[in-house]
């Protein structure tokens, strides 16, 4: 087991990685059926997609993963509507639309209003899934108010109580109030994240909610003018320390591994472990990781994010011992 280091030594800056190929940014993680189906989607294959679709059924966290990737297909829309015209009564080709409008609407290329009747759309066709309630969350997130965020938030909890990307949105947007108050526990992000954290089961990746909410403030903290702390200083606090070993505890105990974004929260913990300077627990989360970056939460404090996390996971290698290995060729 890896023990992490009571005394570890600051991390350097983040300078540009030693190999020119690395891991691409792709939204679909290591989903490999997913990768299939939004090509396929591209090329107006709407098929394909209704037949992952139904493969997925009601596991709410992956048809949330696959649907929000599936609108990012270029024309995702524009297909889904297709879909819509030859299945009118297709709760799945309703719910793609809506989540592709938002899409639409939050680069500005349709209204938000086209979006929000989209979700409802959607959520009257099926009124047991998250899903379109996540797209309406989605787009309160950037253009909502802040009781709009709650009620889709609530709407989601009451179909499922433990969605992930939800409560990962919930617990970015709430990091947001207050952005130039100084680091405080009893911030809105931090409660919000400590009672989901506490209220899930004890094998849920909402554990390491905590650690996202302290992540989700430095990304405020680092863009709201001048930083009231250096990056080294918000990771090195006593509380930061203990939200760390917490959330690293958890990930040796129950991994987690098998949530279809799992990637999305090995990346949050590699990229605090690299912050704090444990480098061969970063090290071992970057080897689990692999190919499947993630942009948030390497884009933080104005970061490009693929260059930032080429950089972060060579030197937790090499720093961890690994100063032999040859550069690879392409992908890990």
């Amino acid at each position: 087991m890896i023990s992490i280091s009571p005394s570890p030594s600051p991390p350097p800056q983040l300078a540009p990685a030693r190999c020119p190929d690395g891991p691409a940014l792709a939204p679909a993680l290591d989903d490999a059926q997913l990768s299939l189906a939004a090509d396929a989607l591209a090329l107006g294959q709407w098929a394909r997609v209704r037949g992952l679709l139904a493969e997925t059924g009601q596991d709410w966290d992956l048809r949330g993963h696959r649907l929000t990737v599936l609108a990012t297909s270029p024309g995702s829309a524009a297909w889904a509507g297709d879909w819509r015209l030859a299945e009118p009564d297709s709760g799945d080709a309703a719910t793609l639309l809506a989540l592709a409008t938002v899409r639409l609407a939050l680069h500005g290329e349709s209204s938000t209003g086209a979006a929000a009747d989209a979700c409802a759309t959607a959520a009257r066709l099926l009124p047991e899934d998250p899903t379109p309630w996540l797209g309406a969350l989605i787009l309160a997130r950037r253009t909502g108010t802040p009781e709009a965020r709650v009620h889709a938030f609530q709407q989601i909890r009451a179909r499922h109580r433990d969605h992930h990307h939800a409560h990962h949105l919930m617990t970015a947007a709430l990091a947001e109030e207050h952005p130039g108050a100084r680091e405080d526990p009893r911030h809105p992000a931090h409660a919000f994240a400590a009672r989901a954290a506490a209220r899930a089961p004890a094998d849920s990746p909402l554990a390491l909610l905590p650690l996202v909410a302290h992540t989700e403030r430095y990304r405020v903290l680092t863009t709201a003018g001048p930083a009231p702390r250096p990056d080294r200083g918000h990771w090195s606090t006593r509380r930061a320390h203990q939200i760390l070993r917490d959330a690293f505890d958890w990930w040796l105990e129950w991994g987690g591994e098998d949530h279809p974004r799992a990637k999305v929260d090995l990346n949050f913990l590699a990229h605090a472990t690299f912050h704090e300077g444990w480098m061969a627990e970063a090290a071992a989360l970057f080897q689990r990781i692999g190919p499947h970056p993630t942009r948030a939460p390497w884009s933080y404090a104005g970061r490009d994010a693929d260059g930032a996390f080429r950089a972060a996971r060579d030197t937790a290698l090499r720093r961890a011992g690994d100063i032999t290995a040859p550069c690879p060729r392409g992908r890990r």
